[in-house]
């Protein structure tokens, strides 16, 4: 590794533990790129000084990434624009995430510049791919009434997979239809959860839950978590992304699903069905209407694509 001094610290090798996971199951990043962040993090971890203060100031990034500008007499020349730039984007990544999981009390990636990867327009399913995927789940059992009943309130309401995890049961409306969410910067929101999302939930809170519940040690406040584990724990979101794969399997879908995907294709189909673009921002839990703008690029892509496949003289 490029200056290594020794094995990182433990806290450190933690957190980059904790982002990897994230990495995977929010973003369902491919295991290529997963190595690729792991390598860059790590050889970061390993370098000279990167152990005191990495999480308290920005100087051990910058002078990790100073020392990668430049050759040195184990590489004759610096590393290329579009490696560097990788690993800049890594550290920035990893650094935000610390932040907003409480791991760092600085802001640290806002403390300094760094070049921003290309932003790529998400992957997303069609109304009847999604159909599919939900579909496939068609087991009666207290583990098929809660994976069917997760995957519905996905694409029902546009939830982050975490934010849909960290639901506990007061959060959850059955007669109103609503769900309360607490999202990123602590934004709460209110989102309408559809007729047949509901009907799923309903199910699951009425049949398969109580019994989990009863299995917990302590049921804790507001009515314990809304998705359990068969021991009454909080469901993780790693069989939360595991139980994904498996029923897009079931569902002969491609590769590369996520739980963000359902996300995406929930904002997707919601601007294709002719929603305002400020609702679909408010239904995400967005800061900036840009963020929400990539959304009215990834349609427009999806009516040329169907105009050339349709139009006798596209």
């Amino acid at each position: 590794m490029d200056g290594a001094a020794g094995a990182p610290p433990h806290r450190l090798a933690s957190a980059i533990e904790d982002f990897l996971t994230h990495l995977r199951v929010e973003r369902g990043l491919s295991d290529a790129t997963l190595r690729a962040y792991r390598g860059d993090l790590l050889d970061f971890a390993a370098s000279r000084g990167a152990a005191a203060g990495w999480d308290t100031s920005v100087d051990a990034a910058v002078r990790y990434l100073g020392m990668l500008s430049a050759p040195r007499r184990s590489r004759l020349t610096a590393l290329r624009p579009t490696t560097l730039r990788r690993r800049a984007a890594s550290l920035r990544g990893f650094y935000r995430f610390c932040y907003a999981e409480g791991l760092i009390a600085t802001d640290v990636a806002a403390r300094f510049d760094l070049p921003r990867r290309p932003r790529l327009l998400p992957e997303v399913l069609t109304v009847e791919e999604v159909d599919a995927l939900l579909s496939a789940r068609t087991d009666e059992t207290p583990f098929g009434l809660r994976d069917r009943a997760l995957l519905e309130l996905l694409y029902s309401s546009g939830l982050r997979i975490s934010e849909a995890l960290g639901l506990d049961r007061e959060h959850l409306s059955l007669e109103e239809g609503l769900v309360r969410v607490v999202g990123k910067g602590d934004r709460e929101r209110q989102l309408p959860v559809g007729e047949v999302a509901l009907g799923w939930l309903r199910r699951y809170v009425e049949e398969a839950r109580p019994a989990w519940l009863a299995a917990a040690r302590e049921p804790g406040p507001r009515g314990g978590p809304l998705f359990l584990s068969e021991r009454g724990n909080r469901l993780d979101r790693r069989r939360a992304w595991e139980m994904l794969i498996s029923t897009a399997r079931l569902a002969g879908l491609k590769q590369g699903i996520s739980p963000h995907t359902l996300r995406h294709s929930f904002a997707t189909h919601l601007l294709e069905g002719g929603a305002d673009l400020r609702i679909v921002q408010e239904l995400l839990g967005h800061a900036s209407i840009s963020t929400t703008q990539l959304y009215t690029h990834l349609t427009g892509e999806r009516i040329k694509d169907v105009y050339a496949r349709a139009h006798p003289r596209a």
